[in-house]
């Protein structure tokens, strides 16, 4: 090959680096919404969207709220998604609070007790409203996943209850059946019931709506601070779900005890996914956090796809406890590049090890081992 020949498939491969850079960048933009967007979709979803007895306790309490979706990307992504959830289940937005209440809108929340991910659903009620869950997987941990669950749950309480959006919720706490045997003792309707009046109930049940209520108060009169809603005006990522690796949980799996995600932020969503011809996913936008301009792809983003390098969008996440051979659950925000640089060996010891491709997403709550098993 002579060096003009060499020159002009030089160019032409960094035309196509160029071109599949901006492409992503593109699609990286029409993924992406405003923030003051998904505020006033909340605001118009409410169905009490007055306030003339908020209640100061809780309102304190919650006082965070507005400062947490100003700050937070990822808070601001998962109440997008929540948001987006229940309009499109016609379901008022008050039901998008919960997860505040819940587990402060941290996907990775687990209980003592048992309860996990951004609704703190227990295990029976997570596969009872068809939440994936197996070795190597928690789909509780995953937004996605888990709040489908919840909207289906809430849809259907939203109807057993009469469209009273403080029963509904309350039954999310404590079970339907205590609320219906409260309306029962208590001589009232579901339509026209007044929570507060329900007999024979738990405390924290009873203040369940008036917390609802407090956070969506504490959040609508946000707005009165000018630098607050400005702070939305940003893009906001919309969340995809991601299969997991079938083969690595079964290559690799994990006893039942230990099948979480990890402390991933988003686990189980990889934000800005777009499908390529062939299968593989490329990249969007970068990581919270990063200096890259919101809503382009960042130059370290295009590269890893231009290379063909595993990456997806978030923060870094902690890893399961070493062991030997040691394993790591993969979290949003992990790539092989990082897990590679924290267990000290090679990508290419993870694709060999892992059997893994490179023009192939990691899916949280894969299970990628890090040594090779010993020989027996």
């Amino acid at each position: 090959m002579n060096a003009a020949t060499s020159r002009i498939r030089g160019a032409a491969l960094a035309a196509g680096l160029l071109l599949a850079m901006q492409g992503t960048a593109s699609a990286a933009e029409a993924d992406t919404r405003s923030g003051r967007e998904i505020y006033e979709r909340f605001r118009a979803g409410l169905a009490e969207p007055a306030c003339p007895a908020t209640s100061n306790r809780y309102a304190r309490q919650y006082a965070h709220a507005p400062k947490q979706l100003a700050e937070r990307d990822d808070t601001l992504a998962a109440f997008a998604h929540v948001v987006e959830s229940m309009r499109a289940a016609h379901l008022p937005t008050e039901y998008a609070l919960i997860p505040f209440v819940e587990s402060g809108y941290k996907p990775s929340a687990r209980s003592p007790a048992g309860p996990a991910g951004l609704w703190q659903f227990i295990a029976s009620t997570a596969r009872n409203h068809k939440v994936p869950m197996r070795a190597g997987y928690d789909g509780r941990m995953s937004t996605v996943d888990s709040t489908k669950a919840a909207v289906r749950y809430l849809k259907t309480l939203h109807g057993m209850f009469g469209g009273n959006w403080r029963l509904a919720v309350m039954a999310y706490n404590v079970g339907e059946g205590r609320i219906f045997s409260a309306l029962k003792r208590s001589g009232q309707s579901a339509r026209t019931a007044k929570a507060e009046s329900l007999q024979g109930l738990p405390e924290i049940t009873r203040a369940y709506d008036d917390k609802l209520h407090a956070i969506s108060c504490v959040i609508a009169q946000a707005d009165d601070e000018p630098r607050w809603l400005a702070s939305l005006d940003r893009p906001v990522r919309r969340l995809a779900p991601v299969a997991t690796s079938e083969a690595l949980v079964a290559q690799h799996p994990v006893d039942s005890a230990r099948s979480e995600n990890g402390d991933s932020l988003l686990a189980g969503l990889v934000p800005n996914v777009v499908a390529g011809g062939s299968g593989a996913a490329r990249l969007g936008s970068p990581a919270p956090g990063t200096a890259s301009t919101a809503g382009t792809a960042s130059p370290t983003a295009a590269t890893d796809v231009a290379a063909g390098a595993v990456s997806a969008a978030g923060a870094l996440v902690s890893t399961a406890a070493a062991e030997s051979p040691r394993r790591h659950t993969v979290g949003v925000g992990d790539n092989l590049w990082r897990i590679a640089r924290r267990y000290g060996v090679t990508v290419g010891h993870l694709l060999t090890l892992n059997g893994l491709d490179t023009g192939r997403l990691l899916a949280p709550g894969t299970v990628l081992a890090i040594d090779a098993l010993p020989r027996r």
